[in-house]
């Protein structure tokens, strides 16, 4: 008998091996009908994947992102089928999915237009409509090699791979690829398709590689759903961080710094308020501030271990005496020497040090992306060091402080646990305490399996909690992490003296919670559309006089707001009122002040809000206490 724990924690028992598509049709028929994949162990599995022992099994539908990249995933191979069918000669490369959709390089001398879409689209449909069975096997290096003889990329990728591994590959009728899955049980699965875009891409991301064609796009179970996605990517057109940052005056980008945002004062204005404010919340809990260098030895990575692991991705240099530096891309070894200054004590722990120093990292300029993917920026860092039985405690403040800062900006919270990677550097037995320790903590915060797991996307040094937030357009993004890290003490011998006078080694843990000011700039600018809170906005209040006969009261009114800390702008040009409003509603200012003979006769002013339109007459001093009452609340 084969005992199966369920996700709901139930059991099922099964007399022999099974697919997990004949136990998800035991569970019920309903569910084998909407399975894309299975989680066995936590590891995914195709649906044709049989049990034979004792596991416990989790049913993905396209409700989670397994099971979406494995529908998404088997979409690429009807693309690249479609593809192969039209176009003969294409050679072809990798088609993974991706957290929205899938793509796929193609080494095709002539770029794909926009116009073929159509056409790869409806062969695309024909493979569908087949409904092909797509079935997986498996040969040794030799004979993959023979198979894929008119695939060069293919065989590349099959000699890279090391002796007895096992090779396996997907069958869909006429076509046939190198891939380790998983993928849907049919072609016909797939419902809704579309191809969104082609741009080039380098082979293996590398520039000195050939230039291929990359097409991506999207697939659903249903028409409605893939109409929705599309209108959502047209709304999010309309509010591209880089479009609205030049519009709104925030920040720019340009050929003289690739990778490196060149921020005007208003957009500089709203960083440093979101730094304050970030940098208040972390003092009232005991967190003190430094700053590092930010250029350091090759030695100081090469004790961290970044040398070995992530030297590609930093800046590196030969200073003037010819010894070799490099640019910081984080913070953590910096953190480290300012721990090593003195003495530490088990009283001073917790210790907790955080920075919002530049670093850089030398990103592929393939990869760059507005504010999303950058060369420079801020990191909202901090390094936290503590004893083992602190973990817990530590990790929960460090989660509630991630709550309040995503809660204040209406952004829902969603967790998961990333495990040991395949070049995890220490001991097994430490990974195996830490991935233990993390996983207590979210059980608490969660419950037990209402967080994801995402294996083997732990840091080289360290399991970790990921931190994603969606936006309002339903869109998931990687925000903050926290990471336990027993190695980096262990490497630069860090210690403290406990209690019984021995030294012993403290426990560090990484965090960022905004992931960066730049990015998490980039992403409310896309989340408000720019209309920001009044109380982050650059411009929080803007004056109109109708006249220049009103511009001595609006200059005593400007006078009252800056003396109440409200940022504040005058408008004294000689145009209309109401191509002034126009361009303050353009501007997304959160309150404009008409002020004409009738305001001040009153001595008020006109009240108009971006939202709501005209509010009415207010005396000035009812005002400045509304929109301080609004400012105070962090009202959204």
């Amino acid at each position: 008998m084969i005992k199966i724990e369920l996700k709901d924690g139930s059991n099922l028992e099964i007399e022999q091996k099974m697919s997990i598509l004949e136990v998800a049709k035991k569970i019920s028929e309903g569910l084998a009908r909407v399975a894309m994949t299975g989680k066995v162990n936590g590891e995914i599995k195709d649906l044709r994947f049989e049990i034979e022992k004792d596991c416990k099994l989790e049913i993905l539908t396209f409700n989670e992102l397994e099971g979406k990249k494995a529908y998404w995933h088997t979409t690429s191979h009807i693309m690249a089928q479609a593809i192969k069918r039209i176009y003969g000669d294409v050679k072809l490369t990798i088609g993974p999915s991706i957290d929205n959709g899938f793509y796929y390089d193609f080494d095709k001398e002539k770029p794909f237009s926009d116009e073929e879409f159509s056409k790869i689209e409806e062969e695309m449909k024909k493979i569908i409509k087949e409904d092909l069975p797509i079935e997986r096997f498996s040969l040794p290096k030799e004979e993959a090699i023979k198979l894929m003889e008119k695939e060069p990329y293919k065989i590349e990728l099959i000699q890279e791979l090391p002796e007895g591994e096992e090779i396996s590959f997907y069958k869909q009728g006429d076509f046939v690829d190198l891939c380790a899955g998983p993928h849907l049980m049919s072609t016909g699965k797939v419902k809704a398709v579309k191809l969104l875009s082609t741009s080039g891409a380098y082979w293996r991301g590398n520039e000195n590689n050939k230039m291929l064609q990359r097409i991506y796009g999207i697939s659903f179970p249903k028409a409605s759903e893939l109409e929705e996605y599309l209108n959502m990517i047209e709304e999010a057109k309309k509010r591209d961080h880089r479009k609205l940052g030049k519009e709104l005056d925030l920040f720019f980008f340009d050929e003289t710094a690739p990778g490196m945002a060149y921020w005007m004062p208003k957009g500089f204005k709203m960083m440093n308020i979101l730094i304050e404010y970030w940098r208040k919340e972390h003092e009232k809990r005991g967190y003190e501030e430094f700053s590092g260098p930010q250029l350091n030895s090759s030695s100081l990575w090469k004790t961290s271990g970044h040398w070995d692991h992530y030297k590609e991705d930093m800046f590196v240099l030969t200073d003037v005496d010819g010894n070799e530096q490099a640019l910081k891309p984080m913070n953590c070894p910096n953190s480290i020497k300012i721990y090593q200054s003195k003495l530490r004590s088990y009283k001073d722990l917790p210790l907790r040090f955080n920075d919002v120093d530049v670093i850089h990292r030398n990103e592929k300029s393939g990869q760059l992306n507005g504010l999303f993917r950058v060369r420079m920026f801020r990191q909202d860092d901090s390094h936290n060091y503590i004893m083992e039985s602190q973990i817990k405690d530590e990790i929960k403040d460090i989660l509630e402080i991630a709550k309040k800062f995503y809660d204040i900006f209406g952004l829902e919270f969603i967790l998961t646990l990333s495990t040991r990677p395949d070049d995890y550097m220490g001991e097994l037995e430490l990974w195996d305490k830490a991935e233990a320790n993390l996983k207590d903590v979210l059980d608490d915060i969660c419950g037990k399996d209402n967080y994801r797991i995402n294996e083997g996307d732990g840091a080289f040094y360290g399991p970790k909690i990921d931190i994603k937030m969606k936006d309002c357009l339903g869109r998931e993004w990687q925000m903050g992490t926290v990471q336990v890290d027993f190695q980096l003490p262990l490497r630069f011998n860090l210690s403290y003296i406990d209690k019984d006078g021995e030294k012993k080694t403290p426990i560090m843990i990484h965090r960022a919670l905004f992931g960066s000011f730049e990015r998490f700039i980039g992403i409310l600018t896309e989340h408000f559309a720019g209309a920001f809170p009044t109380w982050l906005s650059p411009v929080q209040v803007k004056i109109l006089p109708i006249t220049d006969k009103q511009l001595d009261y609006a200059k005593q009114v400007k006078s009252i707001l800056m003396e109440n800390d409200i940022r504040v702008e005058l408008d004294d040009r000689q145009e209309k009122i109401g191509y002034k409003i126009r361009e303050a509603q353009v501007e997304k200012i959160p309150y404009m002040l008409i002020v004409g003979d009738k305001e001040i006769e009153a001595s008020a002013v006109g009240v108009r809000n971006r939202k709501e339109g005209d509010i009415g007459q207010m005396p000035i001093t009812e005002f400045v206490k509304l929109i301080k009452e609004e400012i105070e609340n962090k009202k959204i």
